[in-house]
């Protein structure tokens, strides 16, 4: 681990000040079915009041980088509002800045083709800006990391492109780009969602994954971005085109997530891709145990976000048959539960539950009105929804697929569509 005196303090502080953040915040997450038909991945609520992307956001605020773009293409309406609304506070005089890049044909009269096409496509306003290291990032993951201390480590081993990592089971890699390392955690060689994982050595159950986090020296990122949009036969991504070529030509380095990971309470650091539905409401139910994988609590590294102004939550009434009460549950401003049960479930602001209606391990998103007598076990009700008195899901999922969408691991997502609402959620 990079060491944190007073000195290297110091130096991380005037690499920060001196990178530029790129989120890629583009992708549709198709895998998360009907909850990213009218909104971007990144975009989705998460853990009672953020949205995705403020993870790697408050990650850039937090770890000093303060010039940041924002590249969006697919369905980005509430995406752009939401920064728009939660993140016009940084200080302009100050050369501090999130910029929105939506797809503007500005190099070619084409949208973003691949993850490195969309940063290509920018070049231009990263040369403005004049940063002396590019730090891209992944818009759509959960987790707080120092991102100061990869770019030290970028630094100190004068490396041309810096990858994050971390330690996945053999059996997951297949998603990623797996990565061999030597002992100086050079990397050697890389193939993308490989078939056969190439296990780390001497650990035959676990395999080095890219997280989609790179450190890149400027004027070498400009050089393979101009190198790759002259090839006709790549797909101008970074993980199939860029890194395969770079890793034997030029010096491609590791830096392993634990190394910079930050308000992790576990065993192991805390990263989560959401990109399912189970995995999406797993990520939310983790947040409800009474000491969460990861501190949303930690005063030392915020995750910030905006928030829409709503008067405090409300339970009401202590009947035998009628008590208002949330148990093991992330409760937001606005809420009201009146003479209902919830369990084990995050409700996100401005939710009524009403009167003998049971939630349990459930998310229900912003907006949602729960009628009387209702019972809902493992769901996700989508933003907007009005679920009518005595309606019963998660019980029977037979019945449940023939009006909504059950995933493999029984999780069932409701959505205004479904309810055949004519809202459409944000």
């Amino acid at each position: 681990m990079f060491p944190r005196d007073v000195a290297s303090d110091r130096f991380i502080s005037v690499l920060t000040k001196n990178s530029m953040a790129l989120i890629l915040a583009g992708g549709r997450g198709s895998r998360l079915m009907d909850l990213t038909k009218w909104r971007a991945k990144p975009a989705l609520q998460f853990g009672g009041k953020f949205r995705i992307i403020d993870f790697p956001l408050s990650n850039c605020i937090n770890s000093g980088i303060r010039r940041i773009g924002v590249v969006t293409q697919y369905k980005a309406h509430s995406l752009i509002q939401h920064i728009q609304h939660g993140w016009s506070f940084m200080r302009g005089e100050f050369n501090e800045f999130v910029e929105l890049l939506p797809a503007q044909q500005r190099i070619q009269e084409e949208w973003y083709k691949g993850t490195a096409d969309a940063v290509f496509q920018n070049v231009d306003i990263l040369r403005s800006h004049d940063p002396e290291h590019v730090i891209i990032l992944a818009g759509d993951h959960i987790y707080k990391m120092d991102y100061g201390r990869m770019l030290a480590a970028h630094v100190g081993a004068q490396a041309d492109m810096t990858i994050a990592c971390l330690t996945v089971p053999v059996a997951d890699a297949r998603a990623f780009g797996v990565m061999t390392v030597d002992s100086s955690n050079r990397i050697i060689d890389f193939h993308e969602k490989p078939e056969n994982p190439t296990p780390i050595p001497g650990s035959p159950g676990s395999a080095l994954a890219s997280m989609g986090i790179y450190v890149f020296s400027t004027d070498f990122l400009y050089e393979q971005l101009e190198r790759d949009a002259r090839d006709p036969d790549s797909k101008h991504d970074f993980g199939q085109d860029i890194i395969p070529w770079l890793v034997p030509r030029h010096r491609v380095y590791a830096h392993r997530f634990e190394e910079s990971c930050v308000g992790t309470t576990g065993v192991s650091p805390y990263w989560r891709d959401v990109g399912t539905i189970d995995a999406y409401w797993e990520a939310n139910m983790e947040m409800t145990k009474v000491v969460p994988d990861l501190n949303l609590y930690d005063k030392d590294w915020p995750i910030w976000t905006y928030q829409e102004q709503f008067p405090p939550a409300k339970f009401v009434f202590d009947d035998d048959d009628r008590r208002g009460c949330a148990i093991d549950a992330l409760v937001s401003g606005g809420d009201i539960v009146s003479g209902a049960i919830v369990r084990r479930t995050v409700l996100f602001f401005d939710v009524h539950v009403n009167a003998r209606s049971v939630v349990e391990d459930s998310v229900i998103l912003p907006n949602v009105r729960i009628g009387q007598n209702a019972a809902l076990r493992r769901v996700i009700v989508d933003r907007a929804c009005v679920i009518p008195d005595g309606l019963r899901v998660g019980f029977d999922p037979d019945e449940d697929r023939k009006r909504f969408y059950v995933s493999e691991k029984g999780v069932t997502l409701i959505t205004p569509d479904m309810l055949d609402q004519s809202r459409y959620p944000t």
